[in-house]
């Protein structure tokens, strides 16, 4: 039924004018505000459509994944754009001490979050 048909994913936020500042000055995706919300334009012609929402409380998963060629590189740079890296120790995920997990059975990863707190990451292509 929508084999042909186009689609775009969305998440919410607690603050359009924060968010737009972070996806657009932080993390440099070009971006357009319709109806007064968020449009993140992705390499590919890919969209996703960010909203303020009421009462709102953020994800707690993972709403966007940036495949990247190295993560140790991206995490370095965004690391100095003021973007902090979760770390974690407990349980089977670990991570090393810039926030990036290798070779847990999974792709080299390392999360963050939005100025809502909504979790994003970085993996390697």
């Amino acid at each position: 039924m929508f084999k042909d048909t186009p689609a775009f994913s969305g998440f919410a936020v607690d603050d359009i004018e924060k968010a737009k500042k972070f996806y657009n000055e932080v993390l440099g995706l070009n971006i357009e505000q319709p109806m007064g919300q968020l449009q993140l334009n992705l390499a590919g012609g890919h969209h996703i459509f960010v909203y303020a929402k009421p009462n709102y409380e953020p994800a707690n998963y993972t709403v966007l994944n940036f495949q990247v060629d190295d993560v140790d590189a991206a995490v370095d740079e965004l690391t100095r754009r003021g973007v902090k890296f979760e770390i974690y120790n407990n349980g089977p995920l670990k991570t090393d001490e810039k926030g990036i997990s290798r070779n847990n059975g999974g792709p080299t990863i390392a999360w963050f979050k939005d100025p809502a707190g909504n979790y994003l990451s970085v993996l390697e292509k």
